[in-house]
C-alpha cells in the first residue's frame, strides 16, 4: 500500500508523460527487479520518467510527501542503490535516446541507455566513447563512478570523455555543467556518483575506433597462473596502448573452442582486446601464448559491438552477486601468490578473480582534475562472487571478502566506487582521498539535506 493519498496520487499522475507504478500494477515486480538478484525492495512509487519535466516532478512529489528516493538508470549497480523500500524509484531507463553528431563529433545520450545501445549508435559511424564490458551495464551508473573497459589505455575513463552533462537538482534546477559552466558540479559529476544531483543528458567525445578489433580468449590451466601472471604484469605495460588484456581466474565455462575435458577445470583467461593494426594484435598474441600451455585460444578479427557481448552470458541479470575490489600500482609477487591461492579455492562455478589493466591514458591525467583520482592505478582487481541460490550466500560471501582481505596489503589505496557494496561505506572517503573534502563541499552546496544518499554517499556534514 502507498503511503501517498490516493488523490494526491492521481493528480501527481495527471502532470506525467510516463506512468506511475505501485504494487497494484501488473508490471511493478518486473520493473522494480535489478540486476543483482540479492537485492530485493519494494518502492512504494516508480515513476518512469519519459522527460526531464518528469524528474523534475518526481522530485517535487518525495519532497512533499517526505518519500525517499532512489533512481535508476538500467539497474545493474551492484549494491541495489536503484531501489528503495517505501520510498520512491525514479526510472529513468525509459529516456534511451543516443544523439550522435558528427559535426561536433559528439554523442548526446540520456540516462536510460545501456552500453549496447551506445555501442551500436556510434560504431555505425566508426566511432566510440570508452565505457565498460557488459552491454546491459547502465552509461550512467558507470559514467558517474568513473567507467573503465577495453578502451581505457588507449582513450581513458569514460569520465575523461565527459563534456558535459544536464543536471536536475534536489530543488528542480535544470543545470548544464561542464568546463565552463558549473565547473565545480562538473568536477565533482566525474566520479562522484549521483550525489549532486540527477543527470538527464551526457555529452561524450567520440574517438575513432574499428569497426572491427582483434578480441578473444587464450585458456591456461590455473595450475599455470602464477607463472602466466608473473609474466603478464610487466609486458603488459610494456605493449601499445592500443592493446589491452586482462586476466581473469575462474571455472571454464562450456565454450565451444574448449575441449569438453576442460570443461568446469579451473582455468586462468586472458582475454585480449587490440585496437591497432592486425600484424601488431597477431604479433602480442604470439608473445602472449609463450606465457604457457594454452588449452584452448579462440582470437581474431570482429565487430567491436560483438567484442562488447561476449561476457553478457556469464553476467545475465538474476543471479546473486557479491563484489569486493582494490586498485594496485603494480601487480607484485605477493598479490599474484595469494590471488592464485585465493582462486584454488572459488566459492561456486561462476566466481572469479579478475584483474583489469587500466595504465595508460588514464594515467596521464592529474589526480585533482576531477572526482575520479585513482591515476597511478594501472591495475583493478574485481573479486565477483556470483551464484544462484541464498542457501549459498555464506559461503560465497566470505569467499570474496577472504580474497579481498589476503589481497589488501599489496593495494595501492583507493576503491572504484562501482565495484562497492553497500556495506563499504566507510570506504568512501578512502576511494576519493584527497578528493574527498572537495566533494563534500559540493555535496553541500547541491544536496545539502542529503536527499540523494542511496549511492556511495558522501554526505554533506
Amino acid at each position: 500500500m502507498s503511503p501517498v493519498d490516493h488523490a494526491d496520487l492521481s493528480d501527481f499522475r495527471s502532470t506525467l508523460a510516463g506512468p506511475v507504478l505501485t504494487a497494484d500494477n501488473a508490471d511493478y515486480d518486473e520493473v522494480r527487479a535489478l540486476w543483482n538478484g540479492m537485492v530485493d525492495k519494494r518502492p512504494a512509487l516508480i515513476v518512469r520518467c519519459h522527460d526531464r519535466a518528469d524528474v523534475v516532478a518526481a522530485l517535487a512529489f518525495a519532497q512533499t510527501h517526505k518519500l525517499e528516493i532512489a533512481v535508476r538508470g538500467a539497474g545493474h549497480n551492484i549494491a541495489g542503490n536503484a531501489s528503495c523500500d517505501a520510498g520512491m524509484m525514479i526510472d529513468l531507463s525509459t529516456m534511451d535516446a543516443v544523439e550522435v553528431d558528427l559535426a561536433a563529433n559528439m554523442a548526446r545520450v540520456q540516462p536510460g541507455v545501456t552500453l549496447g545501445q551506445l555501442d551500436a549508435a556510434t560504431q555505425a559511424h566508426g566511432l566510440a566513447v570508452p565505457v565498460g564490458i557488459n552491454s546491459t551495464t547502465g552509461i550512467a551508473g558507470l559514467t558517474l563512478g568513473g567507467g573503465f573497459g577495453w578502451l581505457c589505455r588507449r582513450y581513458g575513463m569514460t569520465v575523461d570523455a565527459l563534456r558535459g552533462a544536464e543536471v536536475i537538482t534536489v530543488d528542480g534546477e535544470i543545470l548544464y555543467a561542464s568546463e565552463q559552466d558549473n565547473a565545480e558540479l562538473f568536477w565533482a559529476l566525474r566520479g562522484g556518483g549521483g550525489n549532486f544531483g540527477i543527470v538527464t543528458r551526457f555529452d561524450f567525445e567520440l574517438y575513432p575506433l574499428g569497426p572491427e578489433v582483434m578480441a578473444g580468449l587464450m585458456v591456461f590451466p590455473l595450475e599455470q597462473a602464477e607463472s602466466v601472471l608473473t609474466q603478464y604484469r610487466d609486458w603488459i605495460l610494456k605493449t601499445p596502448v592500443e592493446f589491452n588484456t586482462w586476466v581473469v581466474m575462474r571455472h571454464a565455462p562450456p565454450l565451444p573452442f574448449l575441449d569438453e575435458s576442460v570443461h568446469g577445470t579451473k582455468v586462468a583467461v586472458l582475454a585480449v582486446c587490440h585496437t591497432g593494426e592486425q600484424a601488431e594484435g597477431e604479433a602480442l598474441v604470439k608473445q602472449l601464448r609463450g606465457f604457457g600451455q594454452p588449452v584452448g585460444e579462440h582470437i581474431g578479427m570482429m565487430p567491436f559491438v560483438d567484442w562488447q557481448q561476449a561476457f553478457d552470458p556469464l553476467l545475465a541479470p538474476g543471479a546473486r552477486n557479491y563484489w569486493k575490489t582494490h586498485n594496485f600500482t603494480a601487480m607484485e609477487d605477493g598479490l599474484i601468490q595469494a590471488a592464485v591461492k585465493e582462486a584454488n579455492g572459488l566459492a561456486g562455478p561462476e566466481c572469479e578473480v579478475f584483474f583489469a589493466c587500466i595504465a595508460g591514458v588514464a594515467n596521464r591525467v592529474s589526480a585533482d582534475a576531477m572526482a575520479w583520482n585513482a591515476r597511478d592505478a594501472r591495475f583493478v582487481m574485481n573479486v565477483h562472487a556470483r551464484w544462484q541460490e541464498a542457501s549459498d550466500d555464506d559461503a560465497c560471501i566470505n569467499w570474496a571478502r577472504s580474497v579481498f582481505a589476503s589481497t589488501r596489503p599489496f593495494a595501492s589505496g583507493g576503491a572504484y566506487v562501482n565495484f562497492m557494496t553497500d556495506e563499504e561505506g566507510a570506504r568512501v572517503q578512502d576511494a576519493y582521498a584527497n578528493n574527498f573534502d572537495k566533494l563534500v563541499a559540493v555535496k553541500r552546496q547541491y544536496d545539502p539535506d542529503n536527499r540523494l544518499h542511496l549511492n556511495q554517499n558522501i554526505r554533506p556534514d
